[in-house]
């Protein structure tokens, strides 16, 4: 069975460079990775047919905006015969500095919108996530604004660096599957 990699982000042009698109760029870093295409199947976009240290693995941008997220993962781990325990979901996380990348077996939404809804559309907080730092707005300002907002050019290394470790990440996580 595939482990199946989700990249959290909002779909359309105007939301691509933003800091809540982050794991989207992941996923695009890792089908390059893998040398897979993107293809679009229902309600994301599906890189099928990659393997890491011969596990295979599945890497799927949900094409639906964040909060609607879950119904897109409960879709593609259906059609991929696939559980919780094959999940790993990557997203930004304000609650991280800017950078920063951090590994978790399973745990609660943290008020992020887009786990919320694959928590409930699961049923179960019991999957594994790397999360990556966006860092919180400065002075106070709207989170909504913050997260979506494009990187400011002097944080470009920084969030190159952390889309390449988690990257890493994952296919560490990959190369250990949960089962």
């Amino acid at each position: 069975m595939a482990e199946v990699v989700v990249g959290l982000g909002n779909p359309g042009a105007e939301y691509r460079d933003t800091r809540h698109n982050i794991g989207h760029r992941v996923l695009d870093h890792l089908a390059q990775t893998l040398r897979r295409p993107w293809v679009r199947e229902g309600p994301a976009m599906v890189a099928h047919g990659g393997q890491w240290r011969g596990e295979p693995v599945e890497l799927v941008k949900p094409i639906a905006f964040m909060n609607l997220s879950g119904a897109a993962v409960s879709a593609t781990l259906r059609r991929a015969t696939a559980g919780p325990s094959e999940l790993i979901v990557v997203y930004d996380d304000i609650d991280l500095p800017l950078g920063t990348v951090r590994v978790r077996m399973k745990g609660g939404s943290g008020g992020h919108n887009g786990v919320r809804s694959i928590i409930e559309a699961l049923a179960t907080e019991d999957f594994r996530r790397v999360k990556l730092g966006i860092g919180r707005p400065p002075n106070k300002a709207d989170v909504p604004d913050h997260v979506l907002a494009p990187f400011e050019p002097e944080e470009i290394s920084a969030v190159e660096a952390a889309v390449a470790e988690a990257a890493e990440r994952v296919l560490a996580l990959v190369a250990r599957p949960a089962r």
